[in-house]
């Protein structure tokens, strides 16, 4: 097989990579004319968003597929497209197990909480939460959660835009990085107060359209370079790695070294499939949707896309390291992240560069917008209105006030946290925030909707229990100090050996959660499980609870 590459190995476009930045005023004028329509479309949403309704859940009047296509847009995340193609470029088999690990985590979503969630929800997560438990405790550590999750996703974001930005415009210099970062947080934030979860939702859509459409001639065009012999592309990536080339075809380059390298990878593992089911971002997508009916289509076509954005990562991360070199993106500005934007450097020069990086800034765009109202939605439904306000806000408009400066607020907090993150690996810090869904949040939404002893004592003890343990052990662990690759390089304070908690954090939510039920006096009430219950199961009075 390598013999058969071996003239293809000579060939122009399988030389060094060129820089990125020497079209610059290009890229920029691509950058510019996307956040141009999207504003307009933002805009023109806003005409429509005078309610609470319009601006949490978009008034619930987006389609099963409309909505599906949103999802997407909202879960290919820079992650996604930058971090996993650089992963694969870098690490082959291992890099491409965070693929698996996202997709797989779309079934745990669809049996276990699409529709229920849907059935028994207002617009945010607490809503289910808070249903049979006492509200105002419930509510605040549920809030708490969201605000958590959204502030490590909201850190991949901001790092994966730096990098980018960096890689685009030949930008080297942290403090002009930092600039950037501030920039995207500040047209995040305009997204979200002018536009809401209508206009946010639009950009997502145009968005994973995008992407999807992006990464597939980009994939076809990988392919034709090497005769659409995937063999072939997976043989000259093996030659381009030089020694340690067979390692990309086979388990371990980036997890095998040792018995906790090996546990981490079960780690990330666990935490990527369970995670995705208990992101609030994510979660409250369903709201948007008039019934559970479209709820479910909303899954299924989320499901069929983002399979086969994954089944491109594949040939683009392995067709970035036959044709640019893993010491290439290794060494350009952006490290890993910067597979993709080399890639389509090699592949279709300066324009088709603007265009795949546009796509990548606008991935950003929408993600951290969605994350952005997410978390703004969640202090402002609830805290403000029914922890402070003991619901009974009169002006709704007051309400939706709250959100917005709130979004201000987490768009200041993310941008601080972008600068200090920038330069990390956009897919493991996205994993962070994953770990942190699957052990605050993911337990305590099934045992409310499944267990009907479940209290509020062992809702309390699953998430505030599972947030502590999560941030704790990866405060403490070697993603964040004791070596060259950590956040923090020159500082050594790490006593966990695992990078990603979830192997330890999620069984110690799930028996929090059950600990904190059978040791407490509190009685289960039992007719609201049974209301809970119907409700969930067959939709009746879910259009109730939506009502203003």
């Amino acid at each position: 097989m390598i013999s058969r590459i071996q003239p293809l190995l000579a060939q122009p476009h399988l030389a060094q990579a060129p820089d990125p930045a020497s079209n610059r005023w290009l890229n920029i004028g691509i950058f510019g004319l996307f956040v141009l329509v999207t504003m307009v479309v933002v805009f023109r949403a806003s005409r429509n968003t005078k309610t609470a309704s319009d601006y949490y859940a978009a008034g619930r009047a987006f389609s099963g597929p409309q909505n599906g296509i949103a999802i997407s847009g909202d879960y290919l995340s820079a992650a996604s497209f930058l971090g996993i193609a650089g992963a694969i470029a870098v690490y082959g088999y291992d890099g491409f197990l965070y693929s698996i690990g996202f997709l797989v985590a779309w079934l745990v979503a669809l049996l276990l909480v699409a529709e229920l969630l849907r059935n028994t929800g207002r617009y945010t997560m607490a809503d289910v939460l808070s249903f049979r438990m006492r509200e105002r405790p419930v509510r605040t550590a549920a809030s708490l959660s969201t605000l958590a999750v959204s502030f490590f996703y909201l850190l991949a974001q901001m790092a994966g835009a730096g990098g980018l930005i960096a890689l685009l415009l030949g930008i080297e210099s942290k403090a002009q990085q930092a600039i950037v970062i501030a920039v995207v947080g500040a047209l995040m934030i305009l997204y979200v107060l002018v536009g809401g979860m209508k206009g946010t939702t639009w950009v997502q859509i145009i968005k994973a359209a995008l992407l999807i459409a992006g990464a597939f001639v980009m994939t076809i065009w990988v392919l034709a370079k090497f005769g659409f012999n995937l063999s072939g592309l997976l043989g000259s990536a093996v030659e381009r790695a030089g020694a340690d080339g067979e390692k990309l075809l086979n388990p371990g380059a980036q997890y095998g070294e040792s018995g906790a390298s090996r546990l981490d990878f079960l780690s990330l593992g666990i935490a990527l499939v369970l995670g995705t089911a208990g992101l609030p971002h994510v979660l409250m997508r369903f709201y948007t949707v008039p019934t559970a009916k479209e709820a479910r289509r909303s899954v299924v076509w989320a499901i069929w896309l983002i399979g086969m954005f994954y089944l491109f990562t594949l040939v683009l991360g392995y067709g970035a390291g036959a044709m640019v070199g893993p010491e290439a993106i290794k060494d350009a500005p952006g490290g890993v992240n910067s597979a993709a934007p080399l890639l389509a450097l090699q592949l279709g020069g300066p324009l088709l560069l603007g265009f795949i990086s546009a796509v990548a800034f606008a991935t950003i765009l929408a993600v951290v917008a969605g994350l952005t109202i997410t978390a703004s939605a969640s202090f402002a439904h609830d805290i403000y209105a029914n922890v402070i306000k003991k619901g009974k806000v009169d002006d709704k408009q007051q309400e939706v006030k709250v959100a917005r400066i709130t979004a201000v607020v987490i768009g200041i907090v993310s941008i601080l946290g972008g600068i200090a993150a920038n330069g990390q690996n956009v897919a493991f810090l996205v994993a962070l925030a994953f770990a942190v869904a699957a052990s605050a949040n993911l337990p305590t939404l099934l045992y409310s909707l499944f267990w009907k002893r479940f209290n509020t004592a062992g809702a309390l003890w699953s998430i505030y229990g599972g947030l502590a343990i999560t941030i704790v052990l990866i405060v403490f662990s070697p993603a964040v100090s004791g070596n060259e690759d950590a956040m923090f390089p020159s500082l050594d304070f790490a006593w966990f050996p695992l990078k990603n908690p979830g192997l330890i954090s999620i069984p110690l939510s799930f028996l929090l959660g059950y600990l904190g039920t059978i040791l407490s006096k509190e009685p289960h009430n039992a007719e609201k499980y049974a209301e809970m219950e119907v409700r969930s199961l067959t939709g009746a009075g879910a259009e109730k609870a939506t009502e203003h």
